[in-house]
């Protein structure tokens, strides 16, 4: 089939049959399909949408376009978390060990960053020597002594989508719910999951900026998947301010090890640890909300969980001390510098997506499909809404190559938070559940 063909029928509205979507794969996946042509047919459908046959067929095309993993040699169920993408959104670094110390075994397959979103395998990435995309057999050994992997897509597994993912990022078509969900669940699917969990962000800092988006999301994603085959329920979430109070790659890793061992970010504790509940319901290891609450935190606080997260990365090359000194491993910024508020009050909002796009523009993330992640700068001590302030008083601290940078990033923090005289009500951060129907 034609390229262009396939565009046009796109373009004009209509409705792509199985064959022609597995044409487009095909094409993805083998690279007879150029770059502008991915990126209009991504633009096509980004502006017409997909109904549901055709968000399936291209779920389980891109899920068919490469190997199919099979976890039923576990002693105990398979199981995975995935996030839509925020600010600030290191859970899984804290939730894949916390979930594996409970008893369940988590194949965490995670992407890079998108847009203005930070990528779980970034992160991973700036712990010098861990093995981020290992082949199968040391994935497979790593799930099954340690409980849990943190690892990017291989080559053969969905590769078409590792394609497609990297092209929408720099074309502005990532906003698409079809596109969105094929390619979430093709990964997850590829992942040979018997049970998946995903965490749907709605607010200024998410692809889904309203709470009816990110309903239609979910409900597309958990639909779509149970009609696949996979157990599936979804939390909704808010991200209208950074969930950690660090954005950057480093200085994520650094808080979620902090996270591990005592010291936690509130609002990051609520939904990490609603998640692994609901890891723990999905996976049948625990029989009630409650039993599930209980274990996955006695996990966390009794250092089972912080004990499985070290063992992960030093089974993947990472250092054999790094929970004990992940300071001393993680690259440094040779810039830090106090954003300042210019008034006193309370925090009132954060543009979040602001937030996230000054990290990407000291090198935090990508604005080119290629481009390299400079691990070291970001964000940290971010202050939560509903937080007093004086005139003086640090927002944030930015950890930046150069002053120049260092005051660029400041600038667009200090637009970014709003600071009024009344003390907001600020929102749980756990806003729903959605299940599929019947």
């Amino acid at each position: 089939m034609l390229p262009q063909e396939i565009i046009r029928r796109k373009r004009d509205g209509g409705q792509l049959s199985a064959e022609e979507i597995g044409a487009f794969v095909e094409g993805l996946a083998k690279g007879s399909f150029t770059e502008g042509q991915v990126a209009a047919l991504a633009m096509a459908i980004f502006l017409n949408g997909m109904n549901r046959d055709e968000a399936v067929a291209l779920t389980l095309a891109m899920r068919d376009s490469g190997d199919v993993l099979d976890w039923s040699d576990l002693p105990g169920p398979a199981a995975d978390k995935h996030s839509t993408g925020g600010v600030g959104d290191n859970v899984s670094l804290m939730l894949a060990p916390i979930v594996a110390a409970c008893g369940a075994f988590v194949p965490m397959i995670s992407g890079r960053g998108l847009g203005h979103t930070g990528g779980t395998l970034d992160k991973m990435d700036s712990i010098p020597g861990y093995t981020s995309q290992p082949d199968n057999a040391l994935f497979r050994k790593t799930v099954r002594e340690v409980g849990c992997a943190i690892i990017g897509q291989t080559a053969r597994l969905a590769p078409a989508d590792k394609r497609f993912y990297a092209i929408r990022d720099v074309t502005g078509t990532v906003e698409s719910i079809p596109l969105i969900t094929a390619s979430i669940l093709s990964k997850k699917l590829a992942a040979g999951l018997g049970s998946l969990v995903l965490d749907v962000k709605s607010g200024n800092g998410a692809f889904m900026a309203t709470a009816r988006d990110a309903g239609r999301l979910a409900r597309s994603l958990v639909e779509t998947a149970n009609g696949a085959g996979l157990p599936t329920t979804a939390l909704i979430t808010d991200m209208n301010e950074p969930l950690a109070s660090a954005a950057g790659n480093a200085v994520e890793v650094a808080n979620a090890v902090e996270f591990l061992t005592g010291k936690r970010d509130r609002r990051l504790e609520s939904v990490t640890l609603a998640l692994a509940a609901e890891m723990l319901m999905s996976s049948g290891i625990a029989t009630s909300i409650h039993e599930a609450a209980l274990v996955s935190r006695t996990a966390l606080d009794n250092g089972d969980a912080a004990e499985v997260f070290g063992r992960m990365v030093s089974a993947l090359g990472g250092p054999s001390d790094f929970v004990e000194n992940y300071r001393r491993h993680l690259p440094p910024a040779e810039v830090e510098f106090a954003v300042k508020a210019d008034r006193g009050g309370y925090v009132t909002a954060v543009k979040t997506r602001d937030i996230g796009i000054a990290v990407v523009a000291m090198g935090g993330g990508r604005t080119d499909p290629g481009a390299a992640i400079d691990h070291a700068v970001g964000i940290t001590r971010l202050l939560p809404a509903g937080s007093e302030v004086a005139a003086g008083d640090a927002l944030a601290l930015v950890h930046a190559r150069s002053q120049a940078q260092a005051q660029e990033a400041a600038r667009a923090i200090r637009k970014a938070y709003s600071i009024e005289d009344k003390k907001p009500t600020v929102q749980r951060p756990v806003r729903r559940r959605v299940v599929a129907d019947g």
